[in-house]
């Protein structure tokens, strides 16, 4: 492989970040810099986080038994496992301390009747959920009914009515642009222990800090968004979760560092968790059903005990990835009967699929087709009653909760985030969910056939490929939802020295999962980059040159390679397409009308403060047509709503200057728009440019009414003044990010 890049480094991560917008310049060093950011108080949550934490104190203050109620995946595991070290200092644990998780193939997510009889038996006065709790209000009523107060804390979808605890601590509650908005189960309950020492102080030998490497794993392997405190509490995990190599005997968490070992990781990536830790963890649960031993695992200081607990959990993996293949399998033979034209949500149900991984698969069927997917497992004939259960995966624009809270009358119970939910209904109602699923899927999302996007953010050659690439992208770190892992097109590359073997498990067992590997050259190097394609056959790569879309990873094994996401035949790479930012939609073509339906919230975000950037390279910005095409779009909607809008927003919404933004009007206003100040009653913004105005076109009421071309003289006025302002904006964000970078 080549062994460092050829050229001077040429700022991809600036360029990526550029492309992503996904955070300002006042706040790049705090993104990039967990010691320079501000992490945000527990006080936040308000009189939820009071009132709790009084509870919490009383029940120190009496010695109550206290059971936490978690949840069986990672990030139910690890909140446990923190609330359990971090409330260990004061409750005597197996005794005052106890904690429950229901069994994955046995129980459902969330609080039950017959696990709260067992919790009371163990003389519980309080219940502390985490990562569930949200949707149980009849179950919390019972609790109650039985003696025992209910704190929640949660982060999935709030219902309509919510629950009588004591107190619920969601961060739900908050606007989607808060800083602890995307919080996981384990972080919540972080930062319920966060208030509780600030009133308390730490116990002499314990500190907060201690817990930061499983609320890492929590959030990574959990998939929220890694903004705001999320990605604060992601970045000082990690250095924590670090420390496992570091230490000497006694290891502080000998568990984790089994499991590091077995997964042959050094935490000190993200990738480590979500590639790692996560699945294994996931891995007990989905093939045994109880998770209990996994809490253990990351907490126990017995080293012999992890070990055996942590061979477990590699098992458990290593057969959840062959079970996954067959699933998946069979999944894509029914595809194949189906009318892909007429079908926009896939509903399959079998007795014979394990309910443990059919979230797994619904997830790879939904990316590879575009398509919703919900996947579910049918009791056997004579069950009273005969359920079907299972997991849905969606796509983006799709919320899975809002669409199963429409069909709550048809299901049994439902519950999750917008992009994955679980359910559980009546087998007799099977068909008759499939049908109205169907409908409110092409309601929302129209009658056009989905076809599935694959997002690029650079385009390089195998000689870029090295450490230089590998280190520049790994300053962006942690990666996750909202902020992927950087997706990478080579063009005109070729495959050599291909193999593939089946996975073998921790008994030297084949299972039926196949890894294929190879060596990718093109025409910059001599010596090709090591790769592996998971879950994929030498024959399914292409025997000449082709087009690849991979993530660039490193390991001490392996050294510098890839791991293969997408290989096309060079013709048709157009379909590869590089995308500034997941909520603009589908790229804009050739083949797209100039004229765009857009709401202003789904025009690109753009950094405030600066003028806009970019032209000559590709993926920095929306082209100079693709901005007119916004606005274009942006003043239908305005006409259609009769919304007012002010200049400074229309500017920040489209990254324009004062001198672009002139020449958009004018090029609107020879199309036949025109834009009128608003009634008297429209607020006014408190800049100098605050006055809002609206734009309409002379008939809006006419339904055969259009705009027409604008003059190409005024257009082109406008389309160079864009890219004049990309070209500056793109200039001073490069030379500002790569500075900070450095």
């Amino acid at each position: 492989m080549q062994a460092a890049c050829p050229k001077p480094l040429r700022g991809w991560a600036a360029q990526v970040l550029w492309q992503r917008q996904i955070v300002a310049l006042d706040d790049l060093t705090g993104f990039l810099d967990a010691s320079a950011y501000t992490p945000t108080p527990a006080s936040a949550f308000g009189p939820a986080m009071d009132r709790a934490v009084e509870r919490l104190k009383q029940a120190i203050d009496r010695q109550e038994t206290v059971t936490i109620w978690g949840d069986f995946d990672a990030d139910g595991v690890t909140a446990t496992a923190v609330l359990g070290d971090g409330l260990g200092p004061w409750f005597e644990p197996g005794k005052t301390l106890r904690y429950y998780i229901p069994n994955r193939l046995r129980e459902s997510h969330g609080l039950s009747k017959r696990g709260l009889d067992q919790v009371r038996e163990w003389g519980t006065d309080l219940i502390v959920t985490c990562d569930t709790g949200s949707t149980n209000r009849e179950e919390v009523a019972y609790a109650q009914s039985l003696g025992m107060a209910v704190i929640i804390t949660d982060h999935h979808t709030l219902p309509p009515v919510e629950p009588e605890a004591l107190a619920m601590i969601n961060p739900r509650t908050f606007p989607a642009d808060h800083p602890l908005a995307t919080l996981s189960g384990v972080a919540v309950a972080y930062k319920l222990l966060e208030a509780l020492y600030e009133a308390l102080g730490n116990p002499s030998d314990f500190r907060l800090e201690y817990l930061l490497d499983l609320v890492a794993i929590g959030l990574i392997a959990d998939l929220v968004n890694l903004t705001g405190d999320c990605r604060y509490l992601a970045q000082r995990g990690l250095k924590q979760l670090r420390t496992q190599q570091e230490a000497h005997p006694p290891y502080p968490r000998p568990g984790l560092r089994e499991l590091l070992a077995l997964c042959k990781k050094t935490g000190d990536r993200p990738t480590d968790i979500s590639f790692g830790l996560g699945p294994r963890i996931n891995a007990v649960s989905r093939i045994h059903g109880d998770a209990r031993f996994c809490v253990e695992l990351l907490t126990s200081p017995d080293a012999a005990c992890c070990q055996a607990w942590a061979r477990e959990a590699e098992l458990a993996n290593t057969r959840r990835k062959g079970l996954q293949r067959e699933v998946y399998d069979q999944v894509m033979q029914r595809v194949a009967t189906l009318d892909l034209a007429t079908t926009h949500g896939l509903v399959l149900a079998d007795e014979q699929w394990p309910t443990g991984i059919l979230g797994l698969v619904a997830g790879q069927v939904s990316q590879a087709l575009g398509r919703p997917t919900i996947l579910l497992t049918i009791d056997p004939p004579g069950a009273e009653p005969q359920l079907a259960r299972g997991s849905a995966r969606s796509v983006p624009g799709l919320d899975l909760y809002d669409l199963f809270q429409a069909q709550a009358d048809l299901l049994t119970s439902f519950g999750g985030h917008p992009l994955a939910a679980g359910l559980t209904l009546p087998v007799e109602r099977l068909a008759m969910f499939t049908t109205a699923i169907n409908r409110a899927i092409r309601e929302r999302l129209g009658s056009g056939v989905p076809r599935p996007q694959l997002a690029i953010d650079l385009t390089v050659t195998v000689a870029d490929l090295g450490p230089a690439l590998f280190h520049e992208l790994n300053l962006l770190e942690p990666y996750g939802m909202g902020h992927p892992v950087p997706r990478l097109l080579l063009r005109d590359v070729w495959f050599t020295q291909t193999r593939q073997e089946n996975l073998k498990d921790a008994r030297d067992r084949k299972v039926r999962f196949i890894k294929t590997t190879f060596v990718l050259g093109d025409d910059t190097v001599q010596t090709g980059c090591l790769g592996e394609w998971w879950g994929h056959y030498v024959d399914e790569l292409p025997k000449g040159r082709c087009d690849v879309v991979v993530e660039l990873d490193h390991s001490l094994r392996q050294g510098y390679h890839v791991k293969l996401v997408d290989v096309r035949p060079s013709t048709e790479s157009s379909t590869l397409t590089q995308t500034d930012d997941e909520n603009t939609g589908n790229p804009v073509s050739a083949a797209d009308p100039p004229w765009l339906t857009a709401d202003p919230d789904m025009s690109p975000r753009l950094f405030p403060g600066i003028e806009s950037a970019g032209d000559g390279e590709p993926a920095l910005q929306p082209s100079p047509v693709m901005v007119w095409q916004q606005l274009a779009g942006m003043a239908k909607y305005l006409t259609r709503t009769q919304t007012a809008i002010s200049r400074s927003h229309l500017r920040e919404r489209l990254g324009l200057s004062d001198i672009a933004l002139n020449l958009g009007l004018q090029a609107l206003a020879s199309a036949g728009f025109h834009a009128t100040p608003p009634p008297a009653t429209w607020p006014q913004d408190e800049d100098q440019e605050g006055v809002y105005f609206q734009i309409s076109w002379p008939s809006p009421a006419s339904p055969s009414h259009t705009p027409h071309d604008p003059d190409a003289t005024s257009l082109q006025h406008f389309l160079e003044a864009v890219a004049e302002d990309q070209f500056r904006q793109r200039y001073r964000w490069r030379h500002y990010a790569q500075s900070t970078l450095q």
